[in-house]
């Protein structure tokens, strides 16, 4: 009779919670990534806005000091929400990490369950091997008996 565990659908639920929660994981990455990318547009824009103001009009300078205050706001608060996505982050990994934990203390249990099985197998193996040993050692004893008893 082969293996059976008898946790193995918790076991594969336990699996499946996992993977979903990566996948949570890989989303909350892909939006610290997205955010930083926006800083960095950001800072470029506002990299760009100082060169043209050089190059402007002295009549513009007031809207593209304005402008680029704007943009200066607008990176404060991006980087508030790359903070927030950053500790989203963080908490989602920590979810992820109690999720595996909980695979792997499964997993063992299955190891070493598997294990026990094996020996509890073998064990019986041995007791047949040795219920056979002794029933041909008992017909062997009994036929050499038999012939003794014939030859007197």
């Amino acid at each position: 009779m082969p293996f059976r565990y008898r946790l193995q659908k918790i076991l594969e639920i336990r699996i499946r919670k996992k993977e979903e929660q990566l996948q949570v994981v890989i989303k909350a990455q892909q939006e610290v990534n997205r955010i930083e990318l926006l800083i960095i547009q950001n800072l470029e824009e506002i990299k760009r806005l100082n060169k043209e103001m050089r190059q402007a009009n002295p009549m513009m300078y007031e809207s593209y000091d304005t402008f680029i205050k704007s943009k200066w706001q607008e990176d404060e608060k991006l980087k508030i929400q790359k903070q927030e996505a950053v500790e989203e982050l963080n908490k989602q990994k920590e979810i992820l990490k109690k999720k595996e934990q909980e695979v792997s203390v499964l997993e063992k249990h299955k190891e070493h369950q598997k294990e026990d099985y094996t020996k509890e197998q073998k064990a019986l193996e041995l007791k047949e091997l040795n219920e056979i040993g002794s029933q041909k050692f008992f017909i062997k004893s009994r036929e050499k008996k038999e012939e003794e008893n014939q030859e007197a």
